[in-house]
């Protein structure tokens, strides 16, 4: 399936911005071709994968304005001009069933959304909070995957290790190809350089929440077919490239971190180490604790589940007193609020209050419970906001989950003492969780900080300073 060109961002500097764009095209056809106003970049093949050719061209572009550039003579215009800053925040861009079998209109409305209002105001940069595929159907259709994760061999030949490894990386190709070509995802992305992190359905279903299935010969196949994808599809790269891009060199941890003038952008990788009893390894901790050495005055932190929320532990608790409950305990281990992670939930929040107390103002991003909501964390002078996007293209869970988190929220919740977390309504809402399908957008203009979110039925709230 043809798709691209997909813009992401390298680096910016003071003169220029590097990017990088990612296409596929038919395996012997040539490359598209990307013109600047300083000529031709030159194509790079990065795999060949289901009959197609997956390439990256690495450019620059001038900053201060609205430049452009030509793919296969059609042009782009990128805002590069970081005075004023917009930035998109999406996440959950599919969902568990069907996804590829749903009808593209209803699908992607909130994509082509998004799209109309960057042609109104563009946006400099689209920030993706995890989910940004549901390849949870990637493991159908293989002999030694079929039952995953229930039931999966102890062992099996390399032959057949092998196979199975072609089979999970046509079909997470087949995914990202569906997601790319989508309309109004596909032009948007040509013109906003995008910037990703993943979660669990970029691999599976609660990976590193699942336990031992995970270190089976099955399990880290499909993690490495996933850890492939996510370099390819949400970095356009490749292994070499892993020390250039993320802050761990050895590329066990991919959280990264760019700069652009007056904020940084830090993504911690809460998927690559995490196991049942951990959210960072070591690797992990010590690329995030870098990516907060002497940031810019704006720290923005994309977590890709929510740092702030409501005590899930009791209920995570209380589901181990039935059975019929247990296939819903996977998903709240997925949480910070997990009580198997109150240590390091605690590290966390204590690095972010750190970051406070040095003058640096945070907020937090982040997506995965396919609702929309926000929360403070209370700070020495006004309260560090985390703001939560999640489904731009999943459905939304019924109301009256909403409504039963938001009764949990009442009860509060303080891991740090002095600190209190509180459960705030988006703007112009009255509940504490709106269950429609939305993004956000968080925009600097002058020296605030405002952010507001599209809801599919409800409309643009007001804007909130954070």
């Amino acid at each position: 399936m043809i798709f691209g060109p997909i813009l992401f961002l390298r680096a910016v500097h003071d003169a220029h911005v590097d990017l990088a764009a990612l296409s596929c095209r038919p395996t012997g056809e040539p490359a598209g071709t990307l013109e600047t106003d300083t000529g031709v970049a030159p194509a790079r093949a990065l795999m060949d994968v289901g009959g197609f050719t997956l390439w990256r061209h690495d450019f620059t572009l001038p900053t201060g304005g609205r430049p452009g550039y030509r793919f296969d003579g059609a042009r782009h215009v990128v805002a590069t001009d970081y005075g004023d800053v917009r930035l998109g925040f999406v996440s959950c861009n599919g969902e568990e069933h069907g996804d590829l079998d749903r009808a593209p209109d209803e699908r992607n409305v909130m994509w082509r959304r998004l799209a109309e209002a960057h042609a109104a105001s563009p946006y400099h940069v689209l920030l993706h909070g995890g989910d940004q595929v549901y390849a949870d159907e990637a493991t159908l259709g293989h002999r030694l995957s079929e039952g995953w994760p229930d039931a999966v061999p102890d062992a099996a030949d390399p032959a057949a290790m092998e196979d199975l490894a072609r089979h999970l990386r046509e079909r997470f190709f087949e995914r990202y190809a569906a997601t790319y070509a989508a309309p109004g995802f596909g032009p948007l992305a040509a013109e906003v350089p995008s910037l990703m992190m993943w979660d669990d359905h970029d691999i599976c279903d609660g990976w590193g929440s699942l336990g031992a299935v995970e270190e089976t010969a099955v399990g880290q196949t499909l993690f490495a077919a996933a850890r492939e994808a996510f370099l390819l599809y949400q970095h356009a790269a490749v292994a070499a490239d892993v020390p250039a891009l993320f802050l761990d060199p050895s590329g066990r941890s991919l959280g990264w971190r760019r700069d652009l003038p007056g904020v940084s952008i830090v993504a911690p990788d809460l998927r690559s180490e995490r196991t049942r009893t951990r959210v960072m390894g070591p690797e992990g901790w010590a690329a995030f604790e870098r990516a907060c050495s002497d940031p810019a005055e704006r720290v923005v932190i994309v977590s890709s589940v929510p740092l702030l929320g409501p005590r899930l532990s009791l209920i995570e608790r209380a589901m181990r007193l039935t059975r019929r409950m247990e296939r819903y305990e996977d998903d709240l281990r997925d949480q910070w609020q997990s009580y198997a992670h109150r240590g390091e939930w605690t590290r966390m929040l204590r690095a972010v209050l750190d970051l406070e107390a040095a003058g640096h103002r945070v907020v937090a991003l982040s997506g995965e419970i396919h609702l929309a909501m926000r929360a403070e964390l209370r700070a020495d002078a006004t309260p560090m906001h985390q703001l939560v996007a999640s489904g731009i293209t999943h459905r939304a869970p019924p109301k009256l989950w909403a409504l039963a988190l938001g009764t949990l929220a009442r009860l509060g919740e303080a891991p740090i003492p002095d600190h209190p977390i509180r459960i705030r309504p988006l703007p112009g809402q009255r509940y504490n969780y709106t269950a429609e399908r939305n993004y956000l957008t968080l925009a600097r203009a002058g020296a605030e900080w405002r952010a507001a979110w599209s809801l599919e039925d409800s409309g643009d709230t007001p804007w909130l300073t954070v």
